[in-house]
């Protein structure tokens, strides 16, 4: 098929089109981040004086908004550890071994992903409503897994498959153990890819909104929740500064990514394998 010759004008077309819609696609971040910066108590558009009244607020100590804070934190803190210790297992299991029925297996991590999130709610509090354990931090990060652990065995596999396979077998060649390797090799190699694997798994957590809704209680509430509850029946301008938190949050978590992917590509061009013996 003849291609028709690149024209200055269209080069102009393109640029102007995509321009427009990234503008489209980035116009609420801009106007919560600017909204969050007002001073009147009705979260006008543009502000007419501005003020940093609603982050204090949203950052003052002992209040609602710093304790539902804490509380995602820790919840995501404890979700990223129960993720990346499930997405290391199941991806080398995937990545590296002969599991029967491999399809049907990966089909089956890989199906959080694609069930509502309400009926994953619905049965997690089921679940742990007998158990008494409704409101508990460490239930809520377990219902949380269920959705971070899949997306860290996606990141981790990919990263297993992109490891060379030679360098684990010119070590166990020379007598390292399976461990040895995995801990001097598969795993340094692996590092980018887990640190992604963590950051994906804190967002994940942190904006889940479902299962905090359904296992939380009055005395513990995720930020999500509290958000929610704030724009149920008012509109709290304290949700502005806490979005405008939250995208600055995501940024940071989608730089660090990048940032470790780019160092890792660098460190894959040296030598990568240790001087010292493995054995």
């Amino acid at each position: 098929m003849m291609e028709l010759p690149a024209t200055r004008a269209g080069h102009i077309g393109r640029a102007l089109s995509a321009t427009a819609i990234l503008l489209f696609l980035a116009m609420p971040i801009v106007i919560i981040l600017v909204t969050s910066f007002g001073a009147d108590g009705i979260g006008t558009f543009p502000p007419k004086e501005y003020s940093t009244h609603w982050y204090e607020q949203m950052a003052a100590p002992g209040g609602n908004w710093a304790t539902s804070i804490a509380l995602s934190s820790l919840i995501a803190s404890l979700t990223t550890v129960f993720s990346l210790i499930l997405g290391a297992t199941a991806a080398t299991a995937l990545a590296r071994g002969r599991l029967p029925l491999h399809t049907a297996v990966y089909g089956l991590v890989l199906a959080p992903l694609l069930i509502p999130q309400v009926v994953i709610a619905l049965g997690l509090f089921l679940f742990f409503e007998p158990a008494g354990m409704l409101g508990s931090p460490l239930a809520i990060a377990l219902g949380h897994t269920v959705l971070a652990a899949p997306i860290a065995i996606l990141i981790m596999i990919s990263t297993l498959r992109g490891i060379d396979e030679r360098l684990e077998d010119a070590a166990a060649s020379m007598g390292a153990s399976r461990l040895t390797i995995a801990r001097r090799i598969t795993f340094p190699l692996a590092t980018p890819g887990l640190i992604a694997a963590a950051v994906f798994s804190f967002i994940t957590s942190f904006d889940e909104f479902f299962i905090a809704q359904f296992m939380s209680t009055p005395d513990t509430r995720t930020l999500p929740v509290l958000v929610f509850n704030a724009l149920q029946f008012d509109v709290d301008p304290t949700v502005t500064a806490v979005s405008a938190v939250l995208i600055a949050l995501a940024i940071l978590a989608l730089a660090l990514v990048a940032l470790v992917r780019k160092l890792g590509g660098h460190r894959g061009g040296q030598n990568v394998l240790p001087v010292e013996p493995l054995t």
